[in-house]
C-alpha cells in the first residue's frame, strides 16, 4: 500500500504524460538513425533504442504508481495525527536529541539538513504514520532499534 499526496499523484501524472508524448519524437529519432545504414555499428541508433527502452520502462513504472498508489486525504485526519505530509520534530528518547522529518508520499531528492524527508514505507515512516502528538514511537532502523517521543507536529 503506497500513499502519496495529491501533489504527488499531479507531478506523478504529469511526468507520465510528458513521457508519453516522447513516444513519438524517440520513434522519430530512431527512424532517422535507420536510414544512417549499418545498425550494427550505428551509435546513434543504438543510443535512441536505449532511451527509448529507458523511457518505457519509467512510463510502466508510473502507470503501476498510479494504479496502486492511494490518495491522502488530508481533511479527515485528526489534527494530531501524524499523516502523510506531516512535520513532526523526534525526540530520541535514549540521547535527547530533536530532529525534524516530514513524511512524504515521493521522496524530492532534495537535501535538507533542517528536515529529513521519510517515506511511510520506510521503517521510520511505518512508525510515524497515524501516531499522535505526545506519543513515543519505536522504529526497527537500520542501526538498531530506536524510540523517538513526537514532541512537535505541523
Amino acid at each position: 500500500m503506497d500513499y502519496i499526496t495529491q501533489d504527488d499523484k499531479d507531478k506523478i501524472e504529469h511526468e507520465l504524460n510528458t513521457r508519453i508524448k516522447q513516444r513519438k519524437e524517440l520513434s522519430d529519432r530512431i527512424g532517422r538513425a535507420r536510414e544512417l545504414g549499418d545498425l550494427k555499428e550505428n551509435g546513434e541508433y543504438h543510443a535512441a533504442r536505449e532511451d527509448q527502452g529507458m523511457n518505457e520502462a519509467r512510463i510502466k513504472q508510473l502507470e503501476e504508481r498510479l494504479a496502486t498508489a492511494i490518495v491522502a486525504d488530508d481533511t479527515e485526519i485528526p489534527e494530531n495525527m501524524v499523516f502523510i505530509g506531516a512535520t513532526v520534530k523526534l525526540k530520541d528518547v535514549n540521547t535527547g536529541d530533536e530532529q525534524v522529518y516530514k513524511l512524504v508520499g515521493d521522496m524530492t531528492g532534495e537535501f535538507d539538513p533542517e528536515c529529513i524527508e521519510v517515506t511511510p514505507t520506510s521503517a521510520l515512516g511505518m512508525a510515524l504514520m497515524k501516531s499522535r502528538l505526545g506519543e513515543t514511537i519505536r522504529a526497527d532502523l537500520p542501526r538498531g532499534e530506536k524510540r523517538f517521543e513526537i514532541v512537535e507536529l505541523s
